[in-house]
């Protein structure tokens, strides 16, 4: 079982409620969760960044079905590679909404998202991505 990660970010299509983005995380796990994807999702002011993992056929299926989702566009692959491992074994998807404030008072790094992972910036690497992401789950635990 080869296993994989994908991080891309993207732009919501409008700014969603709190009630709107639960609605599209229980979504998310209902699919993710038949097809033992796990990972992070990240929305702060209009963009998404997401690390999705699992069998290699089941993230990419997951990811062509999220390029065609209306809810965002100008969707940026940042990272397709092998995992020795799962970071984020215990969520079908993990989410946050982040606020400026949490972007201020995060590692030294956060202020790069001061435009909330801005998609037509392009400033994100794949190491600060999933340094961002892993925050999240030192957060969590």
């Amino acid at each position: 079982m080869a296993l994989i990660h994908l991080i891309y970010v993207s732009a919501a299509s409008r700014e969603y409620s709190d009630a709107e983005l639960d609605d599209m995380l229980a979504s998310s796990i209902r699919h993710n969760t038949p097809q033992g994807i796990t990972g992070m999702l990240l929305y702060a002011g209009g963009n998404f960044i997401q690390v999705l993992e699992g069998e290699a056929a089941a993230v990419d299926e997951t990811y062509d079905r999220i390029t065609r989702d209306p809810r965002h566009h100008g969707l940026i692959l940042i990272e397709r590679s092998a995992i020795q491992e799962r970071e984020f074994p215990q969520w079908q998807m993990g989410f946050r909404r982040l606020s400026q404030a949490d972007i201020a008072a995060g590692p030294a790094f956060f202020p790069l998202l001061k435009n909330a992972f801005d998609t037509t910036a392009n400033t994100i690497t794949p190491g600060i991505a999933r340094e961002l992401l892993a925050q999240f789950v030192l957060q969590s635990a």
